[in-house]
């Protein structure tokens, strides 16, 4: 794994993507049902350390962000055949086949709902398609 393979800017690009596709899935499209599911209200979010919450997922999701590039990117090899089509495709393996099903798992074992399954994995499977295609078309 190389760090001199990795643009940056696309990191960064990638990690503020996912709180646009955030603020439309947490939002309009499925909010109503996310905040039923979660057992919150209007309300109760605006109680929150929203600063904290933000600033915290931030980090965490460059996070991700980086090492989804050192995945995509890593290698001087790698890196010469990533595509924004390979980048969305293996976006999506990393957010449907690893963290929708542990988030799955762990779900279960909470006495989750499927719905809250659904929506919060299918928030990761869209947000890293999405780094992935900005990750991969972006060299």
């Amino acid at each position: 794994m190389e760090f001199s393979n990795i643009n940056f800017w696309a990191v960064l690009a990638a990690t503020l993507s996912t709180f646009l596709v955030g603020w439309l899935w947490y939002g309009p499209l499925f909010g109503a049902a996310w905040m039923e599911a979660v057992g919150m209200n209007k309300e109760g979010l605006q109680e929150e350390n929203m600063a904290k919450i933000f600033g915290l997922a931030f980090v965490f999701e460059g996070i991700m962000a980086l090492n989804l590039a050192l995945f995509l990117t890593g290698s001087p090899e790698a890196a010469a055949k990533v595509t924004a089509a390979s980048g969305a495709f293996y976006g999506f393996l990393t957010g449907f086949g690893w963290i929708f099903f542990a988030l799955a798992v762990n779900s279960l074992y909470e006495r989750r709902s499927w719905k809250y399954i659904c929506i919060n994995g299918g928030y990761w499977s869209v947000a890293f398609t999405i780094m992935g295609l900005i990750i991969g078309s972006w060299k």
